[in-house]
């Protein structure tokens, strides 16, 4: 029970640095293209290996931190459905080149 608990505060925060990244690309970088969701889901990848690489190949990451981390945080930071409802936005908005 400790573990899902772990799990729902960090997929908490995960979505609030998502949202947060996503407010901030909207300023910078304007409304084109999906900046904040391409800057969270490389990220998240990136992030996840490194906790699975230290998690599988040392004893730095225990495994309930492995499943906070990863299903948690990572979880709620990177977002399928965010990806497919843009790309489908970018498509019907006739930006076949930034949707592919």
């Amino acid at each position: 029970m400790d573990r899902l608990l772990y799990v729902c505060l960090a997929g908490g925060l995960g979505s609030g640095v998502r949202y947060l990244v996503s407010e901030w690309s909207l300023r910078t970088f304007g409304q084109g293209f999906p900046v904040g969701t391409l800057i969270v889901n490389i990220t998240g990848c990136f992030a996840m290996s490194l906790v699975m690489c230290l998690a599988l190949e040392t004893t730095h990451v225990s495994p309930t931190l492995r499943v906070a981390l990863t299903t948690g945080f990572m979880g709620g930071l990177t977002t399928y459905s965010a990806f497919n409802y843009e790309t489908l936005k970018l498509i019907e908005s006739k930006s076949y080149g930034s949707a592919l």
